[in-house]
Order: structure tokens, then sequence, then C-alpha cells
């Protein structure tokens, strides 16, 4: 047991240490980026955090955007800002956990709006408390939110990216998808199934022959958003 975990932190240090590392060398080096202006760009759990945070960033480089969250105030908070910077935006208040609201919506955007060319799937939850100390609702949620719902929203709005061959999923997942935490198992098997739901779609992808759609899969660690309370416990 003692083994493991000095094989699991040491494999987090090298991990931390070449991402660093790669982040230094892209200072001088930069990758050079596609133009994002125009793109039609969907982000779930856009209310706060990561969310908001992400669609501004799309806001400021000319993409459209349509925003899903479950608080209707937040999703609302984060298109005022966005417009702001001069970015057309379309809000949608939307469970993550409930397939058929998933379904129901997505056919609204693609109707009334368009094709999503950039689907960014951020929307999560969290239960931080012993295995046996979870309900088992909390349970179900944390796999109906964090990887089911992303599921459904790329079956969603993955045909159109694959007959035009053109298209970008980004899963945020996390680094609990890469490293187990005590009292967070449920947390950490869902975000392990989110990292493992990009690796397998992206060969699946691959062996298509439809490279023209790109995968990005990010794994933060903790970031005081508000969606854990204090993060550095």
């Amino acid at each position: 047991k003692t083994m493991n975990l000095f094989l699991e932190l040491l494999l987090f240090l090298v991990t931390l240490v070449y991402s660093y590392l790669e982040a230094f060398v892209k200072l001088f080096l930069p990758v050079r980026r596609k133009s994002l202006s125009g793109e039609l760009v969907l982000i779930t759990g856009a209310g706060h955090g990561v969310g908001r945070a992400t669609a501004l960033e799309f806001a400021k480089r000319q993409s459209r955007l349509v925003l899903w969250d479950i608080n209707k105030h937040g999703v609302e908070e984060t298109a005022a800002e966005c417009e702001k910077l001069g970015a057309t935006v379309q809000t949608f208040v939307v469970d993550c956990s409930k397939r058929e609201e998933i379904y129901s919506t997505a056919e609204k955007v693609k109707k009334d709006i368009g094709d999503v060319t950039i689907l960014v799937n951020n929307a999560g939850v969290i239960t931080a408390a012993d295995f046996l100390s979870t309900q088992d609702h909390q349970i179900e949620r944390m796999f109906d939110v964090n990887i089911l719902g992303h599921m459904w929203t790329t079956r969603a709005f993955l045909p159109v990216m694959m007959n035009n061959n053109y298209g970008h999923i980004v899963t945020v997942a996390s680094a609990a998808g890469h490293f187990v935490i005590p009292y967070m198992v449920t947390y950490c098997s869902s975000k392990f199934a989110a990292v493992g739901f990009h690796k397998a779609l992206t060969e699946e992808l691959s062996a298509l022959g439809k490279d023209g759609i790109k995968t990005t899969c990010l794994c933060p660690v903790f970031i005081n958003t508000g969606f854990v309370k204090n993060p550095s416990t």
C-alpha cells in the first residue's frame, strides 16, 4: 500500500513538472492558435467558476456562445459579462443530470441557432464524504452529471461534426481522474470515467478517420471557484 501511494505521488510529481516545463517552453515557442471567430461554442455549467471563465475567453475571441446551466441567475450573469465583450450569447437553463432535458434542449439549439462546432462539457457536481456516508442519490447524481451528461451532450452534437469532419469536443475532468483522494471515492470514480471517455472517444474518431474533429481533456486541481468550499483542505 505504501509503495502504491509512493508511485502515485511520483507519477503526479512527474506529470506536474512536465506540465510546467511544457508551459515554460511555450512561452518562447508559442503554438499557432486557430481562429475562434464565428465558432458556435456550447458550454455546460457556464453559470460560475471554470465554465464562466471559459465563456469569457471565448467571448474575447469573437465566438458565438450557447451557455447552459442549472442556475438561471448564474448563467444570465455570465451572458451579460460576455455581451459586454461583444459576444452574441444565448442561454438555456438545463439540468445536465437529465438525459431527455439535454436532448430536447440540444434540438432547440440545432433548430433555432445552428450547428455547434465546439462543445465544452464542463458541468460537474461533487459531494465530499466517506464512501459509506455518501447517499445513493448523491452517487447517482455525480455519475449522471460528471460522465453521463458528457455522453448525452456529445451524442447530441457529434453527428453533425462527423458529417462535416469538423469540430472540437472538450472534456473538463479533474486531477481526481488520475489520482485518488480519500473521502471522494464517487467523485474520483466519475472523473476517472470522464478521462476514459475522452481517451476512448479520441481513439474512435481517429479509427474512423475523422481527423477534423479535435478533442481536449482538461484536468484541473483544486480551484477556488465555490465548487469546493475550502479547497486548501
